[in-house]
């Protein structure tokens, strides 16, 4: 029998061009209706249209691009249905995960979640949103982590790039950023405490908050996706 041959620690093209348009698209570099090709892309990346096709198939999958008819692909609009059923989802798990992470977690644990929320109350002085949305996933994850459950931290880690385009609208409400980081200041203060039922119910409350600025602060997709034009057809040809 042949043996398995050992994984390269290198990341593939088509994982580095996944992640590069994946990264576009969540920081707005690409923005919601934007068209795509093959060929337009893979000439930003240098790469070949192979593995831009197939970067842009998984996208496809997981809702980040949509079909433009014969123009190929877009970038899918912000959709306030799919983004309240992710909230919806998490209202089954964070308030859950909170109450696991009361029981199990360690001093050295709540110590290494102090260190991620004084790093996003940082992010908070410096006005980086950049640097707000990736604290935010950074104590969220740290959360599921907390809570045992590794379904929790895959069911989430795929979901949340999808919360990354909605929180870059919504941290643009300056008033907004503050209080995010003193509930989740208050989440890990009970759990460090050990204290499952208010960490569940902090935790549930964080998440009604945070849903409901999503759908009362994101734009109209409408307004900001490009409407495709039609295409023209062209004269017959003389038979």
């Amino acid at each position: 029998m042949t043996p398995m041959e050992a994984l390269q620690p290198q990341r593939t093209i088509v994982e580095q061009a996944y992640r590069a348009i994946l990264d576009a698209i969540c920081e707005g570099r690409l923005e919601p209706g934007e068209r795509l090709t093959q060929e337009s892309v893979a000439k930003k990346l240098s790469v070949s249209r192979q593995p831009v096709g197939q970067a842009l198939l998984l996208l496809k999958q997981q809702k980040f691009v949509v079909d433009a008819g014969r123009r190929g692909l877009m970038v899918a609009p912000l959709d306030r249905d799919f983004l309240r059923w992710v909230y919806e989802l998490r209202l089954g798990i964070d308030p859950l995960a909170a109450v696991l992470a009361a029981r199990r977690a360690t001093q050295p644990e709540i110590e290494q979640g102090e260190r991620l929320i004084a790093a996003g109350q940082r992010a908070v002085r410096e006005g980086s949103i950049a640097q707000l949305i990736a604290a935010d996933m950074d104590f969220h994850m740290f959360i599921y982590g907390l809570s045992g459950n590794r379904l929790y931290v895959e069911t989430m880690g795929q979901l949340w790039n999808h919360l990354r385009r909605a929180m870059r609208e919504v941290l643009q409400h300056r008033e907004y950023r503050k209080a995010i980081w003193t509930e989740h200041a208050q989440i890990l203060r009970a759990i460090a405490e050990g204290n499952a039922d208010g960490a569940s119910a902090l935790a549930r409350s964080h998440l009604s908050n945070a849903a409901t600025n999503v759908q009362v602060w994101l734009p109209d997709v409408t307004e900001k996706t490009p409407a495709l034009a039609p295409r023209r057809r062209q004269p017959a040809a003389a038979r």
